[in-house]
């Protein structure tokens, strides 16, 4: 069966959320699987280090995972209208993947989570594609033929889904962000059973 990564940073449990809804619209598609997988946190104290295995959720992604998908789903927190350092310190060591062309010509699509609802989703969601677009993916968004993104009142941009979480942190997803999360997973599994056919 062909695996599609899903690999996501989180650090309240929202990007998670969003990441195992992607998930699940992934698996709705017959003949494609999804391979979570997250990233460590990054300390500022060399000393400092992360367990091999997480604690809770997702393992950590290895190179293995970047070889063996058939695309890829990517998300992050907002940092100031970019992605997580931690997700940043991965993708700034993936030169052999690059030098390789492991990614090339896969399909991908991102996804993120702010605290307000103008705190830089959409920059977020730009700022991770374009290490996407160095390594030669496909890149997916959502179009507005999903009634969802014209009716919401959180998150949801045609970059990617979206979560507004709130000062609060809160990781419940609203039901259009549910649904726009799913609907990209399973766009991207259909895009990828498309592109993959001999």
């Amino acid at each position: 069966m062909q695996e599609i990564l899903v690999l996501y940073y989180s650090h309240r449990g929202s990007v998670r959320a969003l990441a195992e809804r992607i998930a699940r619209g992934i698996e709705s598609v017959p003949g494609i699987q999804a391979r979570l997988r997250t990233v460590p946190r990054v300390s500022t104290v060399c000393e400092a280090s992360e367990a091999a295995i997480p604690e809770d959720g997702a393992p950590y992604v290895e190179a293995a995972d970047l070889e063996e998908c058939v695309a890829l789903a990517l998300g992050s927190p907002v940092r100031f209208g970019n992605m997580a350092a931690p997700m940043k310190y991965f993708w700034d060591g993936t030169i052999a993947a690059w030098h390789n062309g492991t990614l090339a010509g896969k399909p991908a699509c991102v996804f993120t989570s702010s605290a307000s609802q103008h705190g830089g989703n959409e920059a977020t969601l730009l700022s991770m594609m374009l290490p996407l677009l160095h390594h030669g993916m496909l890149l997916q968004g959502l179009p507005y033929s999903a009634p969802e993104l014209s009716a919401t009142q959180t998150g949801g941009t045609p970059y990617g889904a979206s979560h507004v979480a709130g000062s609060d942190g809160n990781p419940a997803l609203s039901d259009s962000e549910s649904r726009l999360a799913f609907l990209q997973g399973q766009r991207l599994a259909n895009l990828t059973l498309q592109l993959c056919r001999p």
